[in-house]
């Protein structure tokens, strides 16, 4: 029955029993008046719970809130409450305008529908965050701790400025945490406050804090009270030493290093802890690493609550303890942030229970699933890649097992491809990530070098992680290049297959198997073979035409102490990558590369960053190093300088489209970026300056040769490309290979949008070398909407 109808039956029965001025459907209050005065004897029953005007917020969740409830007798009092609570609820929301009024619709044997009808109202968030008490750290620092953030032009795009008590918990967490391993050992929150502010239509959040000074470490000791456990050899396990910042991060990675290593000496229930004695005077702490038996306690039983998705195992590999174990606190708080770092999970906490006999103890893993996968439609532009786009798919906890899987597709103006990428991170049961990709990929570089390529392959990698820092990740990988000259007039890069207007190629009757061009005048025959003469990129590009079979073991050592993988302020990032050429396939190198950061916060929102690059690859087993085995670099060395700007040239035509690319580079940058002034930060605009500096030298390709002969012709003279005194500089590479180094100076904004990093870069060249390409202004970006 619709609530059309039930209205006009209701209003019909009251008209006949007499009763007159009263309305079928009246507030909650007035009908349950009503009743009372009418049939005070009849107990209503609710029939169910409707909402009206709700589309910010779904039903079920709303009905899990309310204490009305469908088969519960019906209470007007419960019903007012509920209103204030659905208030609530939309304020916590981002809606702290929003109405929320009830009514009844009455039907037969005693029952009621209640209608709670909502008019959200436009959204308010968090207006404005204060810091009261702060000293060290500007207000803008410690809002650029936080998740929350305060609303401007972008809330339109974003969520992060919804008022949410638990997040702001976990942000005062985070600012904790920041102080603490700056040094802070005092620190604390006095105050935390959100008040609604009607008049500012958003919510007021105020943190008050309590700084205290900030301590050097003195000294470091360690007491071990084990027999037979050595102090000093716990100690080579310590994070912390005299002379240092007092950290309180790397005071727990040393309790878990050392606890680890006492255990694995056959002390299960040993325990480390820490001791410090302030020296406020000085303001300083003098640290003592306390190894001790601890209460010889087992986990009987380990419960997990919560994971309706995510598969039990998934969950107890990362603990370092079972059922039947020696309970450790420390190995506890480990799991536990292990698992939050998963991304799997919206929370995770672990507690525990006495077990079921005094040395027993059961521990309580409590979590809740959040969707993991991710569809993601990419946009953006890039002076090196013009405009390109990308669509993917990608799950990080497959079917709930934890393993990773990506299908992604690239379409640009110069650039496409299709890549899927599949991930185990426990591969054999053990800490392995283990993977593999399959891709194919196509680069237009005519800009830049006048010839086009395709690589299809795949790669099969397995990691390992050794330390917390420290890891590692060894891999193999097979694929194909297609280097191919385009023939085509869009622009005047032909291959040989067709000569250029005004030349004749043709078959000479003494050597049919070679091709000679007359060049435009009737009986001048050339002294070349056709492919000189037929476009204009490097013989050196069309010696390396068609397809190349690469087969290579490689790995990859990287080392991480960076405070934040997004937005690094401290910390170094470094990573070796060596790699083997030539178990089969047609490329036969030895290739090292390298690149280290450091990052450092100058002073307050100012950061500083030094940049350290370089590569080498020698050819092996006699062979000449093919072409597309060469680096070709240009912005991502120097920036002012165009993609393959930077390197040795084949000055034979335009030296400027002619890169055949080196076989060493080394570079450096030095940057700072800072926050632009009057620049809200929630708009994620910063500035920075820079200065670049390298060089790519040591072209090893074949500089002479013959296309029909596949070899060297007799009486020419590699140094001057020459033949009888006569110059034949289209048949050779003509190299320009300087040592120079390149060098600019320049500005950047950068700017963390809504849609992804995008970056934009203005750099004067300062110094170059004959033959390189400049690029000015340089522009990249884009991400998922």
């Amino acid at each position: 029955m619709t609530g059309v109808s039930r209205l006009a039956l209701a209003t019909g029965l009251a008209l006949a029993t007499g009763v007159a001025s009263v309305q079928a459907q009246t507030s909650a209050e007035g009908y349950a008046q009503h009743r009372s005065a009418t049939r005070s004897s009849e107990n209503l029953t609710v029939n169910r719970v409707v909402f009206e005007g709700n589309k910010k917020i779904q039903k079920d969740v709303l009905l899990n809130e309310l204490s009305t409830k469908a088969r519960d007798p019906y209470s007007p009092a419960r019903v007012k409450a509920d209103e204030e609570l659905l208030r609530e609820i939309y304020r916590r929301g981002g809606r702290g305008f929003a109405q929320v009024s009830s009514r009844i619709v009455p039907l037969d044997n005693g029952r009621v529908d209640v209608v709670f009808t909502i008019k959200e109202g436009d959204k308010t968030g968090i207006k404005e965050i204060r810091f009261v008490g702060n000293h060290a750290y500007s207000a803008n620092r410690l809002r650029n701790l936080m998740q929350s953030t305060e609303m401007n032009l972008l809330s339109w795009l974003k969520n992060s400025d919804i008022y949410d008590p638990d997040k702001i918990a976990q942000d005062e967490d985070a600012i904790r945490r920041f102080y603490l391993k700056n040094g802070y050992a005092d620190f604390r929150i006095t105050q935390s406050d959100a008040v609604f502010d009607e008049a500012k239509g958003g919510w007021i959040i105020t943190i008050g804090v309590e700084e205290g000074p900030q301590y050097k470490i003195s000294d470091v000791n360690v007491e071990s009270r084990i027999p037979g456990v050595s102090a000093d050899e716990v100690r080579r396990r310590m994070k912390t030493s005299a002379g240092q910042t007092y950290n309180a991060d790397a005071v727990e990675k040393s309790l878990e290093a050392m606890t680890t290593d006492v255990m694995s000496q056959g002390h299960p229930f040993a325990q480390v802890r820490p001791a410090g004695v302030r020296d406020p005077q000085n303001n300083t702490i003098g640290l003592t690493y306390i190894v001790e038996e601890g209460p010889r306690v087992y986990v009987e039983r380990i419960n997990i609550r919560g994971n309706a998705r995510t598969r039990d195992y998934v969950i107890r590999r990362e603990l370092d303890l079972e059922e039947g174990d020696a309970y450790n606190k420390v190995l506890v708080d480990r799991a536990e942030r292990r698992l939050n770092n998963l991304g799997y999970f919206k929370k995770v906490r672990i507690t525990n229970e006495p077990g079921s006999q005094p040395d027993r103890v059961i521990l309580n893993i409590e979590v809740e699933d959040q969707a993991t996968g991710q569809f993601s439609i990419s946009g953006g532009y890039s002076t090196q890649d013009g405009i390109i786009g990308e669509a993917a798919v990608a799950e990080s906890n497959f079917m709930g097992r934890g393993q990773y899987v990506k299908l992604s597709g690239q379409l640009g103006q110069r650039a496409n491809g299709v890549q899927f990428s599949f991930t185990e991170p426990y591969f054999l049961g053990q800490r392995l990530a283990a993977g593999f990709d399959i891709y194919t990929r196509y680069y237009d570089n005519t800009e830049y070098g006048n010839y086009e390529t395709r690589t299809t392959g795949g790669t099969l990698r397995i990691g390992l992680p050794i330390t917390e820092e420290f890891s590692m990740q060894l891999r193999y990988a097979l694929y194909q290049t297609d280097l191919k000259v385009p023939n085509t007039y869009k622009k005047p890069y032909n291959d040989c297959s067709a000569p250029l207007p005004g030349y004749t190629t043709v078959f000479m009757p003494d050597n049919p198997g070679n091709l000679f061009t007359y060049a435009g005048q009737p009986g001048a025959l050339a002294l070349y073979p056709n492919c000189a003469f037929d476009g204009e990129a490097s013989i050196a590009v069309k010696e390396a035409r068609g397809k190349t079979l690469t087969s290579l073991v490689g790995a990859t050592f990287t080392y991480s102490t960076l405070d934040n993988i997004k937005d690094p302020r401290s910390g170094i990032f470094a990573e070796i990558r060596p790699e083997v050429a030539g178990l089969g396939g047609d490329s036969k190198f030895i290739r090292a590369t390298g690149e280290a950061r450091y990052y450092h916060e100058l002073f307050d929102e100012f950061v500083g960053i030094i940049k350290l690059q370089g590569g080498h690859i020698q050819a092996i087993g006699g062979k000449d190093l093919r072409l597309t085995d060469h680096f070709f670099l240009g912005p991502t060395l120097v920036r002012g300088f165009a993609p393959s700007g930077i390197g040795p040239r084949d000055l034979n035509g335009d030296p400027s489209t002619n890169a055949i690319g080196g076989t060493t580079y080394f570079g450096a940058s030095v940057e700072v970026q800072f926050p632009i002034p009057l620049i809200p930060r929630e708009i994620g605009l910063k500035g920075a300056v820079f200065a670049d500096a390298g060089t790519l030298f040591g072209y090893k390709g074949r500089r002479v040769f013959d296309l029909n002969n596949n070899g060297v012709i007799e009486g020419w003279t590699p140094a001057g490309c020459t033949l009888g005194g006569l110059p034949v500089q289209p048949e050779c590479v003509n190299v320009y290979d300087s040592k120079a180094i390149r060098s600019s100076v320049g500005a950047s904004i950068l700017w963390q949008s809504p849609l992804g990093p995008i970056r934009f870069d203005y750099a004067y060249a300062t110094s170059k070398a004959r033959g390189d390409r400049t690029q000015a202004f340089r522009f990249s970006g884009g991400g998922s909407f």
